[in-house]
């Protein structure tokens, strides 16, 4: 009795939607390709994806965290 290879499971790519197969041939899961790959990386690197919350007293008045979603003198 010959088993057959079981169909990989398919999952939404996380950036443009398309259907992407969750398995080892596929080098860019959960992604479905190299660009959705890349454009998801620069959104993290452009802080495009953030996390909404207040500054802690540790960084409040640290040089180098500018947050440019607060006004000047806050």
């Amino acid at each position: 009795m010959s088993v057959s290879p079981a169909k990989p499971r398919l999952v939404r790519c996380p950036q443009c939607g398309e259907q992407a197969p969750w398995a080892p041939e596929n080098p860019f899961r959960p992604f479905c390709s190299e660009r959705c790959k890349q454009i998801d990386l620069g959104c993290w690197a452009s802080d495009g994806y953030r996390i909404a919350g207040q500054l802690s007293d540790d960084e409040a008045g640290t040089p180098g965290l500018d947050f440019p979603d607060t006004p000047p003198g806050r």
